[in-house]
């Protein structure tokens, strides 16, 4: 038995352990992240010209070559757009939900819609190759609401996994590694 346990026993006090203070590495790093990935999201969707501009072929070949191997004959164009869509925002949704502290994720899902109506709106105003419009929104909505629910999971795993480890240590702390 350890001196620690003895003086506990016998109604003592352990010595005072204090948790290790909290980490903001994750939202900066997630912080830089989201900064560049919005500058990459910006650079797509305000671009003079639509990116599938010319890859009219090119896209034509890859969903052939899907439909040989299974691809469902409904699946098109319009769909496989709608699903870039989804890609492009899931990746912003998932930094954002890294950056925003945890009773702010509401903010992200009023944000992402927000953001997307946006782009939207300023390809409408002031683009007059690309084509604005609410499908659009609800497919960048969805791929952002996506990612954020992933960053949500995502923490809440880590955040009970540290509190397994600090509760660990505290124990270990005040009573000693298990023998």
């Amino acid at each position: 038995m350890t001196d620690e346990m003895t003086r506990l026993l016998r109604g003592g006090r352990a010595p005072a352990v204090r948790r290790p203070p909290k980490s903001h590495l994750r939202a900066w790093v997630a912080g830089v992240g989201l900064l560049a990935y919005l500058g990459v999201v910006l650079a797509a969707t305000l671009s003079p010209t639509p990116l599938d501009k010319g890859y009219g072929g090119a896209i034509d070949k890859v969903l052939s070559v899907g439909y040989r191997n299974g691809l469902p004959a409904w699946f098109g164009y319009a769909e496989l757009e709608f699903l870039a869509n989804v890609a492009m925002f899931i990746p912003l949704g998932f930094l954002l939900g890294l950056v925003l502290p945890r009773r702010g994720i509401w903010v992200g899902i009023l944000l992402l819609p927000a953001f997307s109506a946006g782009v939207e709106a300023c390809q409408a105003m002031f683009l007059a190759a690309r084509f604005a419009t609410i499908g659009d929104v609800i497919a960048n909505s969805i791929g952002g609401w996506v990612g954020l629910l992933a960053a949500v999971i995502i923490r809440a795993l880590v955040y009970a996994r540290d509190q397994k480890v600090i509760a660990r240590a505290l124990h270990d702390a005040r009573f000693g590694p298990p023998r």
